[in-house]
């Protein structure tokens, strides 16, 4: 699989590797390592949105414990990231590990946090966006992404359901 993979990594790059949108996809790598950056976003919510601070603060929970549960998981699967020479790797990560995508898990509990807290089904068009950075910046094969968009919207969907009990 992972050749084929490979292949499909080589294609998009050579469709959509330009200076702009790697450096969208380097911004959001930036926004999305460590999930410091939903954990930011819960962080302004909880201060500013005082009637729905338990749903921020639930949403930076849920995107710590994604996070946390797809970094355990790679050390157990122990995949490692895309290593073609065709591919461009556009931006440093902190391990070779691949499977599942920690940005695309946190990303996807973000949009699901989002949803519940807005009612917008608009967060869920970060996933994709997300996911395809990934892709682009060749730091992750296709199942890695769409592995981790599924681990992250399940955490998630539990961490609100936690929420509403307590």
């Amino acid at each position: 699989m992972s050749s084929k993979e490979a292949d499909f990594l080589v294609q998009l790059q050579d469709v959509i590797y330009a200076p702009a949108t790697v450096k969208t996809a380097r911004t959001l790598s930036h926004f999305g390592e460590h999930d410091l950056g939903w954990v930011g976003v819960a962080a302004v919510g909880a201060i500013v949105d005082k009637q729905r601070r338990r749903k921020w603060l639930a949403l930076g929970a849920g995107t710590f414990v994604a996070h946390a549960a797809s970094v355990v998981l790679k050390r157990v699967v122990r995949r490692p990231r895309p290593d073609d020479e065709r591919i461009t790797v556009g931006v440093r990560t902190p391990s070779k590990l691949s499977f599942p995508s920690s940005h695309a898990t946190n990303t996807a509990a973000a949009a699901v946090h989002l949803h519940d807290i807005t009612g917008s089904k608009w967060p869920y068009a970060l996933v994709p966006v997300m996911m395809a950075s990934r892709n682009v910046l060749g730091v992750h094969y296709p199942t890695d992404t769409l592995a981790g968009a599924a681990l992250g919207a399940a955490i998630a969907k539990l961490a609100i359901e936690a929420e509403r009990r307590i």
